[in-house]
């Protein structure tokens, strides 16, 4: 398995397709790792050279307690495997890591697109009860410092949606958002600590000039969606997509629907 040695890790990643085509960087969501994507790399590696990897604190990356930053291990990876720039889809932290890491080294980043993200540095938003009734009980399970709990809990939140439960949905989706998440309670000892971008990207996303698409799912919490429009108006020419009957990751839930939509925002772009 390939891992590459960076400052107080081992970060491990997976490539697919030809190094000769045009690079894809895949970065999961803070409730899944690199597995996530497994339903859109067949397709997208029949055109492009596909990028993927474990951020530190997930999956089979392993990380010391350090000072470290995400942008800088993204650019590390690309550079790894011999890429000087790519297209980054990133979801939900993954899509925020994405957009840092456009506007500290925009020469490396071809095209930009977001699932369920919001910029750094985004004013806080205000919960719905519901909202704030969840994030009260992942609290309690960290307090007590029961993280399968917690990662259960997490999985509901995000992946199902505030509104809805695992009775409203697919049980194959249901099984696939548990397992994503869980497979990170190897990880919960590790606290590698994140340096922010600075100053953040909120109020500079007009720096970005890279053709970049927005996703969001109406089911996601209230602050996905409210940043989801920030980021639609103070982008430049910016694409958005809003999937009615999906919460935070889309790309698992309605994988079929999310690859063919990637396939044709890259090709009408160029990418």
């Amino acid at each position: 398995m390939p891992f590459l040695e960076q400052t107080g890790a081992r970060i491990y990643y997976e490539t697919d397709g030809s190094p000769s085509a045009p690079a894809l960087l895949l970065i999961h969501a803070g409730i899944a790792n690199l597995r996530m994507w497994d339903p859109q790399v067949e397709e997208l590696a029949t055109t492009h050279f596909v990028i993927r990897f474990d951020t530190r604190g997930y999956g089979l990356t392993e990380s010391q307690d350090v000072l470290f930053s995400n942008r800088s291990d993204a650019i590390a990876v690309l550079d790894e495997v011999g890429v000087s720039r790519a297209t980054f889809i990133g979801c939900s932290r993954g899509g925020s890591i994405a957009i840092d890491t456009a506007l500290e080294f925009p020469e490396r980043v071809a095209g930009l697109v977001t699932i369920a993200s919001g910029p750094s540095g985004h004013p806080q938003i205000e919960l719905t009860d519901r909202e704030e009734e969840l994030f009260t009980a992942l609290d309690a399970a960290e307090e007590t410092g029961d993280w399968e709990q917690l990662l259960r809990l997490e999985a509901e939140l995000w992946d199902f949606g505030p509104r809805r439960t695992a009775d409203d949905l697919d049980p194959a989706f249901v099984r696939r958002a548990y397992e994503l998440n869980l497979a990170n309670l190897v990880r919960v000892d590790e606290a590698p600590v994140p340096i922010p971008l600075d100053p953040p990207a909120y109020g500079r996303l007009g720096d970005i000039h890279v053709p970049s698409l927005f996703v969001v799912g109406e089911h996601d919490i209230t602050p996905a969606v409210v940043q989801y429009e920030y980021l639609l108006s103070a982008v430049h020419d910016a694409a958005g997509i809003r999937y009615p009957d999906a919460a935070h990751i889309p790309s698992v839930e309605h994988p079929e629907r999310m690859t063919a939509d990637l396939v044709m925002w890259l090709e009408s772009n160029g990418l």
